[in-house]
């Protein structure tokens, strides 16, 4: 029996939901999906440039364990840009440093719900216009 999967601490969430290929119609463009802790290995790794030693410690894993999401990430990318498939980033097993929001109408994220203020431009308030980004979903 295979030991259940510890949260993988994330720093902040992805600005974006995630990314949509250039040039062709988005109605024959399928979905692929990556997950937050996916977004935070390429975001450490590749991004703020930290060696895979100090991006597994950030994220509260092992080293080989930080290796196998990094890959599948990068493999994942790979087939986005080949394939031309838009990447929508969601779920995985993780848990935020902080709490974060997300507004529904004009995606702007929030740090914490004392922050909140009404986002420009938005006709709700309150918190029953936030998505709460705190949640892990399991992704299989």
């Amino acid at each position: 029996m295979a030991r259940p999967q510890k949260n993988r601490k994330i720093s902040n969430p992805p600005k974006m939901k995630g990314f949509k290929p250039y040039g062709l119609p988005m109605c024959k463009v399928e979905d692929l999906k990556l997950t937050y802790e996916e977004y935070e290995s390429i975001r450490l790794v590749s991004y703020d440039m930290l060696s895979q030693d100090k991006a597994a410690e950030q994220m509260n894993v092992s080293r080989p364990t930080l290796t196998r999401i990094y890959n599948k990430a990068i493999k994942n990318i790979a087939k986005a840009f080949v394939e031309g498939k838009a990447i929508e980033i969601e779920g995985g097993n993780y848990q935020l440093e902080k709490d974060w929001y997300r507004c529904k109408k004009c995606y702007k994220l929030i740090q914490g719900i004392d922050n909140h203020i009404k986002c420009e431009n938005c006709l709700l308030y309150g918190e029953s216009e936030l998505i709460n980004l705190n949640q892990s979903e399991k992704n299989d």
